[in-house]
């Protein structure tokens, strides 16, 4: 099964591409394919992100008083204006942050599986989650890109629950939260239970337990991450 073949499974007949997978796991092509998509997303969409850190920086009146207005300007033209190595360093490190990602997830997928199960490999469980990424980081991405270069944000670009609370302030609990309620995030989890399924044996509902328990300790992380992250902005 090419990979085209496999491409088109996975959105429309996830079971039968996925008990393929099983039986003969590849995942270099899906790999090479979610990486290049991932950077080609994060460079056309870099120059509104840093719009809105710009937006949110320049409004974050207790970080100026506690910088001093020399030191808070002087950050603020960085922000604008990064120089060259530090923006291709942005495009290097994204890809590799999201491969690194994918490995770790995997594993714990592996690990959580084989609590209830003797079959599956870690190649197994690889593959069938980077297929599984196809639907976000392919068509999930494509319609964030789409939103962003339309709406000229990305914090109002949003696929997830938040998108129906516009007027929610981005830094607030409420909206990393409902930010990471992401409906292409459900969908390709819900896909990978099917990939599952097949790597370990076990019944398709016990799958979709595993699979939504590692998109809940995923969210939680990111959660956590961005609420640190405000708290340090001040």
């Amino acid at each position: 099964m090419n990979f085209f073949n496999r491409l088109q499974g996975v959105f429309f007949n996830p079971q039968a591409t996925f008990k393929a997978l099983a039986e003969k796991p590849v995942w270099v092509d899906a790999l090479i394919v979610i990486l290049i998509a991932f950077t080609l997303f994060t460079y056309f969409s870099a120059p509104y992100s840093r719009l809105d850190q710009t937006k949110i920086f320049e409004n974050n009146v207790e970080l100026r008083e506690r910088m001093g207005e020399d030191a808070f300007n002087q950050r603020l033209e960085q922000i604008n204006n990064p120089p060259q190595w530090q923006a291709i360093l942005g495009y290097v490190s994204a890809p590799v942050t999201l491969l690194i990602g994918l490995l770790v997830a995997s594993l714990f997928l592996l690990i959580f599986g084989r609590m209830g199960s003797t079959e599956g490999k870690y190649r197994q469980v690889l593959s069938a989650y980077l297929h599984a990424n196809l639907i976000d980081k392919l068509l999930g991405n494509g319609v964030r890109l789409f939103l962003i270069l339309t709406r000229k944000s990305t914090f109002q670009s949003t696929t997830s629950m938040a998108m129906f609370f516009p007027k929610m302030e981005v830094t607030s609990t409420a909206f990393a939260v409902l930010s990471q309620i992401d409906f292409f995030q459900i969908w390709m989890f819900g896909v990978l239970a099917f990939g599952l399924a097949e790597v370990f044996k076990i019944p398709l509902r016990r799958a979709l337990i595993v699979s939504y328990f590692i998109w809940a300790i995923k969210s939680l992380l990111y959660i956590g991450l961005m609420l640190l992250s405000m708290q340090i902005m001040g």
